[in-house]
């Protein structure tokens, strides 16, 4: 079992920050540093114990602020490649965005210098939150300006960095009422030449939809016309969550209208199946009616809850096909019952629905035994 994350923050992370501190500024404590960084550290999880190294970084820097982000800026390390994106290695800065966000609102020039710099190496989608709220239009007319930096993380920034619902950050009330300034910017940013920041694009226009799906109807519908494909991956991934809620106006946008003479027959729905196991399901899609019919198929499992009620389905994507009159395909999806931190899994009877267009249709029940 992999150690819990809190530990990567530990006495030699501490120490080897505090070294790079010093090599910028030979001003800087180390001693003070690492000895007050370290005390009481494990008491903390993983946010707690970047805080407690933050606090112990703002008492060593000097209180003059612009001279300590300058510090700051001087003791990073080498920027980060975009293909480099995963891991813990980059968490190492932290401590750093937090400084930033905690002690730099009264100093737009230097915290906005020190986030580009930050978000090359590890990211300041968190970090630049609290300037949105304070400086809305000084940032947003600095992030209009980063939509066009050279360095993809730096364009990443301004679209993550505006998600209203961002995970695990507070949301931003004044885009999640208003989304136009975020939309503009997005707009500038929807055929960016990486992935990596057009999946950022699509994420906040998910997220968009989910205070205004109308919102995320309109520009998906525009975003599609004269779509190269990149564009259309983008549309498509925004509107995954409206697609698997079988929304009407969202799967309109793929082409995909209200089906007719669509039924469904199970090929291979077991009887049972057990905890920490898997579940193979298997049907057929048949197309009864007159006309050919562009499908986005989709599997619906009602997994069972801690005191047996049967929850709001969990909906997995299964394939986008198009029948022909009388034409039929066999799909499937095989579904995971293992036990993790994230979703537990417990015995009983499971529904099993095919979602084809927002309609659900019957395929059976599969029950789940220990």
């Amino acid at each position: 079992m992999a150690e819990p994350l809190k530990f990567f923050f530990d006495a030699q992370l501490v120490e080897r920050l505090g070294k790079t501190l010093h090599h910028a500024h030979p001003a800087f404590p180390l001693a003070t540093f690492v000895r007050e960084a370290r005390q009481d550290l494990e008491e903390h999880e993983l946010i707690g114990r970047a805080q407690h190294i933050r606090q112990a970084m703002h008492r060593a820097l000097p209180r003059d602020y612009p001279q300590a982000v300058d510090i700051l800026i001087r003791s990073l390390g080498e920027e980060r490649e975009v293909d480099r994106v995963g891991g813990m290695a980059v968490f190492f800065y932290l401590p750093h965005t937090m400084y930033v966000s905690e002690h730099g609102l009264g100093h737009f020039e230097e915290s906005m210098r020190a986030q580009h710099e930050l978000t090359r190496r590890f990211t300041a989608e968190y970090s630049i939150r609290p300037f949105l709220e304070q400086h809305p239009e000084r940032t947003l007319t600095r992030l209009r300006e980063w939509t066009k930096d050279p360095n993809a993380h730096v364009r990443r920034l301004v679209s993550e960095g505006t998600r209203p619902r961002l995970p695990w950050a507070s949301r931003l009330r004044a885009f999640q009422q208003d989304p136009r300034p975020v939309l503009a910017l997005l707009e500038l940013l929807k055929d960016d030449p990486e992935l990596y920041v057009r999946r950022s694009v699509a994420n906040n226009l998910n997220d968009i939809g989910k205070d205004h799906p109308e919102v995320l109807v309109k520009v998906a519908k525009a975003w599609m016309k004269d779509a190269t494909p990149e564009r259309e991956w983008v549309v498509r991934h925004a509107l995954r969550f409206a697609i698997k809620r079988g929304e009407p106006a969202a799967l309109e946008v793929l082409g995909a209208s209200k089906p007719t003479g669509i039924e469904v027959r199970p090929t291979g729905i077991p009887k049972r199946a057990k905890v920490g196991g898997a579940m193979d399901l298997r049907f057929v899609v048949v197309n009864r009616s007159k006309q050919s019919q562009s499908l986005v198929v989709d599997l619906a499992v009602h997994f069972m809850k801690a005191r047996g009620e049967a929850p709001q389905p969990k909906v997995f994507k299964v394939r986008e096909l198009t029948l022909d009159a009388g034409q039929e395909a066999e799909v499937g999806k095989r579904v995971s019952l293992a036990q993790l931190s994230t979703r537990r899994h417990y015995p009983g009877p499971h529904r099993i629905e095919a979602r084809i267009n927002g309609l659900d249709l019957p395929l059976g029940e599969v029950d789940v035994v220990e």
